[in-house]
């Protein structure tokens, strides 16, 4: 199973040598959806495919071979108070690193399986974890759930009340629970430049597609900081 390699390797990984301080180029924090619409299988679908993209090797060739490190961050999230951080704030600077972070989605525990949706809760509790994120030039939030907010404030008020306005917010809609799930994402939980919503049809398909939204995000962001400025 990808938990027992990736678990194996991470503990098994040498520690790569002091690197040379970077400027990091983005500051790139997971919002996992873990409300009650999520059952247990589907909740591990997701766990594993995270942790799948995240070793995948055309992930870890846009993680490691941009201009300067990615600081990642991983939080699982569902009712207004039940947002739990998985991986702190780590500075990608090797596979070691990816592997770290992969590990500890896999160890995570799943805390809450009965509460609603609350988009707007989680909105801010990201606002609140960037204030925490080392130094970067960009922020980026990649959020994925399969329902809309029915529980607390809207985005739309998440957006007004937290420092948010920095930050580009990619969603990955999940099908199934909600047929027109990618269109609410598109319409009320995305902002910023180039913001994008990648969408699986299922939970089954939940790793194909994160894959496909971390390699997407992150060559972005290689293309964006190499590209010469616009002339005036």
């Amino acid at each position: 199973m990808v938990r027992a390699a990736v678990l194996f390797l991470a503990g098994s990984a040498a520690l790569p040598a002091a690197a040379q301080e970077e400027t990091c180029r983005l500051a790139l924090l997971l919002g996992l959806d873990v409300s009650a619409s999520v059952d247990a299988d589907e909740y591990l679908l997701q766990q594993e495919g995270l942790m799948s993209a995240l070793v995948a090797p055309e992930v870890q060739e846009a993680f490691l071979n941009g201009p300067g490190p990615v600081a990642l961050a991983v939080y699982e999230w569902s009712g207004r108070f039940q947002q739990d951080l998985l991986a702190d704030w780590t500075l990608i600077r090797s596979e070691a690193d990816l592997l770290a972070v992969a590990a500890a989605v896999g160890r995570g525990e799943r805390r809450s399986t009965d509460f609603p949706t609350a988009l707007g809760y989680a909105l801010g509790f990201a606002a609140n974890t960037f204030a925490e994120a080392p130094p970067c030039l960009f922020q980026t939030l990649d959020i994925s759930g399969d329902g809309q907010n029915n529980d607390g404030f809207p985005p739309s008020a998440a957006y007004e009340h937290f420092q948010l306005g920095g930050v580009t917010v990619n969603g990955l809609a999940i099908g199934g629970a909600q047929r027109e799930i990618a269109e609410y994402y598109a319409e009320e939980v995305i902002q910023g430049p180039g913001a994008f919503v990648e969408y699986a049809s299922s939970h089954r398909d939940f790793a194909d597609a994160m894959r496909r939204k971390l390699e997407r995000e992150l060559q972005a962001m290689i293309l964006g900081e190499l590209a010469p400025p616009a002339r005036p």
